[in-house]
């Protein structure tokens, strides 16, 4: 199944500005707050559709998202759209209450795991999915020289504090819960960002005794140290206090990261496997099937297999996973890095909503997390992040092509794989194979190539 947009050669095409999640650069360098005053001159018009269009606008705990979040509005108002904010809050809160409370559009503040110095603009529609191609298409063309008229009179937008709607979204991830955690001792790694007081209340409101690190933000230490990308001192915390289970998020919340009891790493791979047995036991896995990204580990469908269980390969992005999910019918699907999206319930990665999931099954099922993903056995994976500019013409070009066809010569099983982060500049080479000696000379060459690549063009 095929949910990648493709160039005219079959190359990945990105967008000017949005990637695979957002509008995502350094803070008033590569995305500004005139970037952000543009955004919401067009949003603020563009659902407008003869009436005054609603916005829901959320951010994390970054310096600069207060910047980006006056910024957009005042665009946003200046088109004659009413804003609502929810000032500090998770992106999943978005979607969900975009979609729930009848917003046009929801707009998150966010640059996800990266560093504070980031930053970045991800939009939703109303139906709290992340907003289609042709929409962000034409954003582009504004941000780049497209006019709007004014508002003027009472045409002028207005905005209103929407705090409430984090606890309405607090207590649907209550209401989702089938299980009382009284008595389990977990940890959270709330990545100093949008997760530090929701996750702490909902496992509190369940029963948990919660131990949190993470949970002092200062506008610079997002993503420092901590949360998904960085899980180290959660498996510190995990074992020293002796806890039944841990999770990490990211700076936005979307993604979740486990350490078992052992102190041992469950990565999103490993979600999908234990999710998708505990839900095709209870009857809820629709078509017998889950939608994973090329990322994956390999050992992700063999070990699924020998369950009966297919897994639909998509490009990386929650937003092709979702894409994947509806147009095949599936309930469950997500990408190693935790961005796992439980259809019926959610229409985006939802960090806290995973670990609430991952709990329940513990619970249901009377046995650790080390238990429950005994059966998953990966493929060996090495991957290599290389940092360059001009991602996109790098991966298009004809010498790195090439290097690609004949690096794949080293490997005498496995799969190569080569992809432009949508997130980051760099290019991500992925080696897969027993054949340890194999992979890192595959690596080795294209990553000559690449580099090579960027001194020639």
């Amino acid at each position: 199944m095929a949910c990648t947009r493709l160039s005219g050669s079959g190359r990945y095409e990105l967008g000017k500005y949005f990637g695979t999640d957002g509008f995502r650069g350094r803070a008033n360098e590569t995305l500004t707050a005139i970037h952000a005053f543009r955004v919401g001159r067009f949003l603020g018009k563009f659902f407008s559709h003869g009436r005054r269009a609603r916005l829901l606008v959320g951010k994390d705990t970054r310096l600069s998202s207060y910047m980006f979040e006056y910024a957009l509005t005042a665009g946003a108002t200046a088109s004659g759209a009413d804003v609502y904010l929810l000032h500090v809050t998770t992106t999943p809160s978005v979607s969900y209450l975009t979609r729930t409370e009848g917003f046009d559009c929801g707009v998150m503040i966010s640059a996800s795991h990266n560093r504070y110095t980031d930053n970045g603009i991800k939009l939703f529609n109303g139906n709290g999915e992340k907003l289609e191609e042709h929409i962000l298409r034409r954003v582009e063309e504004y941000i780049d020289g497209g006019s709007i008229p004014l508002a003027t009179g009472n045409e002028i937008g207005r905005t209103v504090d929407f705090v409430a709607g984090r606890n309405r979204y607090l207590a649907y991830l209550l209401t989702l819960s089938r299980a009382s955690f009284r008595g389990m001792r977990v940890g959270l790694d709330c990545a100093n960002g949008s997760a530090w007081q929701i996750s702490k209340a909902v496992f509190d409101a369940l029963g948990a005794r919660v131990y949190a690190i993470g949970a002092e933000p200062d506008g610079t230490n997002i993503n420092e140290n901590c949360g998904s990308t960085h899980i180290s001192a959660l498996r510190a915390l995990v074992t020293e206090r002796d806890l039944d289970v841990g999770f990490a998020f990211d700076g936005d919340a979307d993604r979740c990261i486990c350490v078992d009891e052992r102190g041992d790493v469950v990565d999103g791979d490993g979600i999908l496997y234990l999710s998708a047995r505990a839900m095709k036991n209870c009857g809820e896995l629709e078509n017998n099937g889950i939608v994973a990204t090329v990322m994956s580990n390999s050992g992700l469908e063999n070990s699924l297999g020998r369950e009966g269980i297919e897994v639909v390969r998509c490009e990386v992005g929650d937003k092709w996973v979702h894409d994947a999910l509806v147009s095949g019918g599936y309930m469950l699907g997500g990408e190693q890095s935790g961005h796992i999206i439980f259809r019926k319930v959610s229409a985006t990665g939802d960090g806290i909503l995973t670990a609430l999931k991952v709990m329940e099954t513990m619970i249901q099922g009377k046995c650790p997390l080390s238990c429950l993903v005994e059966g998953f056995q990966r493929v060996p994976q090495h991957v290599k992040n290389v940092r360059v500019d001009r991602k996109e013409e790098i991966l298009n070009s004809e010498s790195v092509a090439e290097a690609l066809d004949a690096a794949r010569g080293h490997l005498s099983d496995g799969r190569l794989l080569l992809r432009a982060s949508g997130t980051e500049p760099v290019l991500r080479i992925l080696a897969e194979g027993y054949d340890e000696e194999g992979c890192n000379a595959a690596i080795s060459d294209l990553e000559h190539a690449i580099l090579h690549a960027g001194e020639v063009l």
